[in-house]
């Protein structure tokens, strides 16, 4: 009798965790859809390159990882992109570079010393800011429309505390999208879905020193930090089991890898993520289903709709997205860290986060172990 009533319990709880996984599939697009439309937006990146960049290397962390270990833009070569307009040489340059140095700093043990550099006290105020960040530009999205941006964060508040919590994600942005078209703010594109592949984007030695003096170091300190460090450090607080495999060491390797292997293929320079790891867990996740099938759908929807995947993307209205980053980010801001601080680390942190929510995070952190400095000889 126990086995025969024990099956449907454990029945219901697989279905449960499965559901968890898909809606946290796509419960860090308030990161993803942003910075990759805008990119696409430009007109310099095919969406074909973009999409199954994010794809490949999604499946290969689900294989290596089997946790929601996040795939995301590397965020300051996209917003310099979008800004800028960086050539596909030049961001294909900046990948290159950027998984060789990660590789380098993997494969020597280098990434595990620089790791050693910032004391906790400046992880949480990095931590803090970029939830912070993340926050405010989730807001900022919301009210380009109100009504259904706010919807959409009431609908997600509500039904994270409902039994509906793992299907959160996705009810979220279908209703999102009905709404809009029923409003008649968007419509579904029509096109026939194809074969597409990308084409191969050897940089020259020009756009490899356009990279250097224009996005490489900013971006090589928020990888190191964000996309390797803190995202170590969360994800050991998620899932302890998996420490061993979720290393500083590896997280640098594979970023590495990825993009040296895809750079070439005219996808955008791709990280891990802190505020991606946790929401995708705040939405559901707990495995490598969730990455799968995030690369599945990636990779499907660049393979069938090539370059017109970026209408597809852009659908789903950025209100919503905006919505799903709000709650992500005071998720990531509001750690048990820093409610556990003592009076001198919590100095420290809200320097920390306020120089990473007001400049960047790169001057954060050196803002973050100038006061830390500065808080250990006071206390001498």
């Amino acid at each position: 009798m126990r086995n025969t009533e024990a099956a449907p319990t454990t029945t219901r709880q697989r279905w449960h965790n499965t559901l968890g996984d898909v809606s946290g599939a796509f419960g860090d697009l308030g990161t993803f859809l942003p910075l990759v439309i805008g990119v696409l937006a430009v007109g310099h990146l095919e969406a074909t390159g973009v999409l199954i960049g994010f794809g490949v290397f999604a499946l290969l962390v689900a294989v290596v990882y089997r946790r929601p270990v996040p795939v995301q833009p590397m965020k300051a070569v996209a917003a310099v992109a979008i800004a800028s307009g960086l050539s596909a040489d030049t961001v294909a340059a900046t990948g290159l570079l950027l998984g060789l140095v990660f590789l380098v700093l993997g494969l020597t043990g280098a990434i595990e010393r620089v790791a050693r550099w910032a004391p906790q006290s400046v992880l949480t105020g990095l931590q803090l800011g970029i939830g912070g960040h993340l926050v405010l530009v989730g807001l900022g999205m919301v009210s380009e429309m109100l009504v259904l941006g706010g919807a959409a964060l009431i609908g997600l508040a509500v039904l994270m505390r409902t039994p509906l919590r793992p299907l959160s994600c996705p009810l979220v942005i279908a209703a999102a999208i009905a709404w809009g078209m029923v409003g008649g703010a968007t419509t579904l594109p029509e096109f026939t879905p194809g074969w597409h592949f990308p084409a191969l984007v050897l940089p020259g030695w020009d756009a490899l020193g356009e990279s250097v003096s224009t996005v490489l170091l900013p971006q090589l300190v928020l990888t190191l930090t964000n996309a390797v460090i803190i995202t170590v450090s969360i994800s050991a607080d998620y899932f302890p089991e998996a420490r061993e495999r979720i290393s500083i060491r590896n997280l640098a390797l594979s970023t590495g890898a990825a993009n040296m292997l895809l750079a070439p293929f005219g996808a955008l320079p791709m990280c891990h993520g802190a505020g991606g790891m946790v929401a995708q867990v705040k939405f559901g996740a707990r495995t490598g289903l969730a990455p799968a099938v995030f690369g599945f759908t990636c990779l499907g929807f660049g393979i069938a709709y090539g370059a017109e995947a970026a209408k597809l993307l852009a659908v789903v209205p950025l209100a919503a997205v905006g919505a799903l980053l709000v709650i992500a980010g005071a998720d990531l801001a509001v750690s048990k860290r820093l409610f556990d601080s003592r009076s001198r680390c919590l100095a420290v942190i809200l320097v920390t986060a306020g120089v990473s929510i007001a400049v960047n995070v790169a001057a954060g952190l050196v803002a973050g172990l100038v006061a830390e400095a500065v808080a250990k000889r006071k206390s001498v």
